[in-house]
């Protein structure tokens, strides 16, 4: 699951492994490392709603003894005391308080929010008449909206972002993450001192009782699952609504055409492909296929969407289905309001855009689009995009 083949087509792997194993597949990891790769709806829907015998806790996973030195996917296994690993009980406890803490988000200042933010990005570039939309829109758009919510000024924002980048695009990864667990922390004592109507503010105080650490852990997990995914949400459904004449013709149109690109691409280009994952903690059978204790499961988002098991005909049948696994399911899944405010982020960003720069078109081959070399995320590398230049929202 890795390589040039894996990275231009991963829906006709998919589907040849589907055609070969069935829906859970036997795969390598990069480093040879063994794993299952979940592919059909219906099994990844058992595994998400069975936490017990599909457990989160990496520690549980057989195969530590055959993991390389310096191994690239590290990042995604090794365990943290956030509340990505928790299970039962206190998964329940920090999920609730991080659910709750984000339900009360105003919605009508958080689109003023995003309207302000996404403005202010596109009057960095309308001037120009041409911009990269991932590194100059997509990317810092949900990063600020969040680094607001979160009681963060636009510098420390940018300053964040430049770190979440350096986690996985420079030599100094490691360096890199420690620095935004540093900014995370004072973050926390900061608001600890002087709170207020944000994010940890809330965290602080709230019935579960979370510790500082607590907080700080998963305040880098909420914003590492906001930031990436929502981007390429943002950047992949641009990008259909920029090469598919189905939307051209409503291209500054309202919306119903940007709800409907945002819902497709779920179905058919979900920014979170595939998703390590789950450990058996026994003995067991899953899609036909032996499970032992302790095996690794990769829940295969992207492939279950397009399980023909439950989706037999074209994705136009399925415009306002909402199925899709692209949250993922059960008590490990996105928590809501999650969901709900990557979407409000998402559409608003893409409103403001077209409505600023409503001849907004690509300039370049849209076969020429370069997809991310990943195996868990799907996202351009780049948008390249050319319209008329305009003046900014200020003057």
């Amino acid at each position: 699951m890795h390589g040039p083949r894996f990275q231009q087509n991963p829906a006709q792997l998919y589907r040849q492994m589907r055609n070969e194993y069935g829906p859970v597949a036997p795969v390598r990891l990069e480093g040879d490392v063994p794993a299952w790769l979940v592919l059909g709806y219906r099994e990844i829907h058992q595994v998400e709603s069975n936490p017990e015998l599909f457990a989160r806790d990496t520690r549980r996973w057989n195969a530590w003894d055959r993991v390389p030195e310096n191994w690239s996917l590290m990042a995604f296994v090794g365990y943290q005391p956030s509340l990505m690993f928790t299970e039962g009980a206190e998964h329940q406890r920090r999920t609730g308080a991080i659910g709750e803490s984000l339900d009360e988000v105003d919605q009508f200042e958080l689109r003023s929010i995003c309207e302000q933010i996404a403005d202010e990005l596109i009057d960095a570039f309308a001037g120009s008449g041409e911009a990269d939309l991932m590194a100059q829109f997509a990317h810092p758009m949900p990063l600020r909206v969040m680094a607001r919510l979160f009681g963060l000024g636009d510098d420390e924002a940018a300053q964040l972002g430049q770190d979440l980048t350096d986690t996985v695009a420079s030599d100094d990864g490691v360096g890199a993450y420690q620095r935004i667990q540093e900014r995370m922390q004072r973050l926390v004592e900061r608001k600890k001192e002087n709170p207020g109507a944000d994010l940890p503010s809330r965290l602080l105080v709230h019935p579960a009782g979370m510790t500082e650490e607590e907080i700080l852990q998963d305040l880098l997990v909420v914003l590492t699952a906001a930031q990436q995914p929502v981007a390429y949400w943002i950047g992949n459904a641009i990008r259909l609504m920029l090469t598919d004449e189905r939307f051209a013709v409503t291209l500054a149109g309202g919306r119903r055409s940007i709800g409907q690109a945002l819902n497709e691409v779920l179905w058919e280009d979900t920014p979170t492909q595939n998703f390590i994952g789950r450990f058996a903690s026994r003995e067991t059978e899953l899609g036909g296929q032996r499970i032992h204790t302790g095996d690794m499961l990769v829940l295969g988002f992207a492939a279950a969407n397009t399980d023909p098991q439950v989706r037999p005909d074209a994705y136009s049948d399925s415009i306002g289905n909402n199925a899709h696994m692209s949250f993922g399911h059960g008590e490990h899944g996105c928590p809501h309001p999650g969901p709900e405010i990557g979407a409000v982020i998402s559409r608003i960003a893409i409103e403001v855009l077209l409505d600023r720069l409503p001849d907004v078109g690509l300039a370049a081959n849209p076969d020429a689009l370069v997809w991310l070399p990943s195996v868990w995320m799907r996202g351009l590398a780049a948008l390249p995009v050319e319209f008329s230049p305009s003046y900014t929202v200020g003057s």
